[in-house]
């Protein structure tokens, strides 16, 4: 099983050791992602947002690549790996059931969810877990984080850490390398995709692009091949979500 899941690294320590006493302020946090930036830092990011919002772990996920097998959409993690394998269908599953406007509104209304009864958490850390989702270019993340029994984010703190989540994943390149195959679409297959978005069927997307419809139809199963869907109406909700049409 491939895994991508990145470990605490020297990184994280280096942000463990500048990390102030004490709850952390706004100009703290931005002076220490500053202090931090580029691609080889991005645990240690994480480590940062995580403290600030009063969490104990983080979790990276690429949300576009929930369809694909294994745990290739995990990003950057210090969950146990065990508990990421176990909770990778619950995660990609209860993605997939989120409507689009939640979606886009998770930045500013994280959500809260219960890990299941039987898995087994690092000793003093709560069943709860917090989310949010952030998109950097057209590619869509969330960023999981799980706390201390006793800890409870604040909302407030969990909004400020989904605003500077997207430059941290922007400096790590985390959308970059094999993960840009899922847009390489072309500007004949981006039309169709734009069309069926707009409820036309294959005849009249032929009739508009004066092509035939066999070649319409070609098209749109070649969008459907490069973006993991069934039908078009899953393709016409992969394009929403990742700013296609």
């Amino acid at each position: 099983m491939d895994m991508q899941i990145s470990q605490a690294s020297k990184g994280d320590r280096d942000a463990r050791a500048i990390a102030p006493t004490g709850p952390m302020s706004r100009e703290q946090l931005i002076l220490q992602l500053n202090a931090i930036s580029g691609p080889i830092f991005l645990q240690a990011g994480l480590h940062v947002l995580a403290a600030y919002a009063g969490a104990s772990h983080y979790l990276l996920m690429r949300c576009d690549l929930v369809q694909e097998s294994g745990l290739d959409f995990v990003i950057a993690s210090d969950w146990p790996f065990d508990l990421v394998r176990r909770l990778a269908p619950e995660l990609t599953g209860s993605y997939g059931r989120i409507g689009e406007l939640e979606k886009c509104l998770a930045l500013f209304q994280p959500s809260l969810a219960l890990l299941p009864d039987d898995v087994v958490l690092p000793d003093g850390v709560g069943r709860q877990y917090h989310a949010l989702t952030f998109n950097v270019g057209r590619s869509r993340f969330s960023l999981l984080f799980l706390a201390r029994e006793a800890s409870v984010p604040s909302p407030e703190r969990m909004r400020d850490v989904g605003l500077l989540a997207g430059y941290l994943a922007s400096s790590g390149r985390c959308f970059e390398g094999k993960l840009e195959r899922d847009f390489d679409l072309t500007e004949r297959e981006l039309e169709c995709l734009f069309w069926i978005a707009e409820g036309k069927t294959s005849d009249e997307i032929a009739m508009i692009l004066g092509i035939s419809r066999n070649t319409i139809n070609n098209y749109i199963t070649s969008v459907m091949r490069k973006t993991a869907t069934k039908t078009r109406s899953e393709a016409i909700a992969f394009a929403v979500r990742n700013n296609l049409v």
